[in-house]
């Protein structure tokens, strides 16, 4: 599944810090702007996983 947020990105003396409006909670950084969108992503994906088995957990779907 392909899904598309907004980043955004700014740099903060020598690292470059991010976050996603969409996705309260999900934040990255990294030295560089490739490095600070990967550690968003992932942050993104943890998120969204961890809602999804919430959801799957409360509905016993698991």
């Amino acid at each position: 599944m392909h899904n598309e947020f907004t980043a955004i990105i700014e740099k903060d003396g020598d690292w470059y810090i991010a976050y996603c409006p969409e996705i309260p909670g999900a934040n990255g950084q990294g030295r560089t702007i490739e490095e600070c969108r990967k550690s968003l992503a992932e942050a993104i994906a943890l998120i969204l996983e961890d809602r999804r088995e919430n959801v799957l957990h409360r509905f016993k779907i698991i």
